[in-house]
């Protein structure tokens, strides 16, 4: 016998003011640091001003994808589409790898071979002391998300953004610091370019803003993989189910207990149960009906449920 359960996911919780601020932040300041490229010929502004503008791009992808994760399942994809956010944060991490990372190691590098004269620095002091105030402000709003996000289980923030089957907010925390790394490595080579007259500290800060965007891209690309992969629910949801099925006593044991993330908030669910013996049609539909509540009362995120009763004999023994 199958027991089979789908509600439609829920729209799904998305960081909308982090992603707003985000998107603000740094369209203004892609215009402002690539008008200090043109007056002083920094390779570290341009880096910093495609940096700025590929931010922008992909969290206008990201609120995309969450638009588009909302769409009610079609018969041509019955479990939704969830997974669309995981696929446009891997696109994000491509796009910060080809135009961020690989662009500015490229440009230090020229530079370091080209140098030329650094001029009107004042423009690159302005630029870099307005991105601060921005992406400082961006930065904290994603903070208060990441706050939010990790609530009363508290943790630590590796733990919270690996825990978390939602990448928006992790990418906006990497592009976030990243940004504010970034302005503050671009601060230090047009400084020392200032000190020693020598335009390669400004191409060697274009070089390792890129390394810092390519570690971004590969951890973003890392944890969007996995996702798309398909990763389980946490640890502490997979054994708050199993507190249900013990706790149940026309339950003998649960011979399987699969668990996949077909988005940020839809969380499947597979049992293969052994049910007590002696247990009639009707007795085993009620106690279906029992597991199904008691499951999304203790993990809510629990919409779709599949129980199948085993047909084998003595299972548990």
């Amino acid at each position: 016998m199958t027991e089979i359960s789908q509600q439609a996911a829920p729209a799904s919780t998305v960081p909308t003011k982090a992603l707003i601020a985000g998107i603000a932040a740094n369209l203004a300041l892609a215009v402002t640091k690539f008008v200090a490229f043109l007056f002083t010929g920094s390779s570290a502004m341009l880096a910093e001003s495609l940096h700025s503008a590929a931010d922008s791009s992909n969290q206008f992808l990201l609120a995309l994808g969450a638009r588009r994760a909302q769409r009610p399942p079609t018969p041509e994809h019955p479990l939704g589409f969830g997974r669309e956010r995981y696929f446009w944060a891997f696109v994000v991490a491509i796009i910060i790898f080809a135009l961020g990372a690989a662009f500015s190691i490229y440009e230090g590098i020229h530079k370091l071979n080209n140098p030329g004269e650094l001029q009107n620095l004042g423009w690159s002091y302005g630029a870099l002391g307005i991105g601060l105030l921005m992406e400082g402000f961006a930065l904290r709003v994603a903070w208060k998300e990441f706050r939010h996000l990790r609530g009363h289980r508290g943790g630590g923030l590796l733990e919270t953004l690996s825990r978390t089957k939602d990448p928006t907010l992790p990418t906006l925390l990497a592009e976030d610091t990243a940004a504010i790394t970034g302005l503050l490595v671009a601060l230090v080579g047009v400084t020392l370019s200032v000190w020693t007259g020598s335009s390669k500290w400004d191409a060697g800060a274009s070089i390792v803003i890129g390394c810092v965007l390519l570690y971004v891209a590969w951890f973003l690309a890392r944890e969007s993989h996995s996702l798309l992969i398909g990763e389980s629910a946490s640890k502490e949801d997979r054994e708050h189910i199993q507190e249900v099925l013990d706790a149940d006593p026309d339950v003998d044991c649960a011979l399987e207990l699969i668990t996949l993330h077909v988005g940020p908030n839809t969380l499947l669910v597979l049992l293969n149960v052994d049910f007590r013996e002696g247990l009639n049609t009707q007795g085993i539909e009620d106690t279906v009906r029992r597991l199904e509540t008691a499951i999304r009362k203790r993990v809510p995120a629990a919409k779709r449920i599949f129980i199948e009763a085993s047909s084998l004999a003595s299972p548990c023994d």
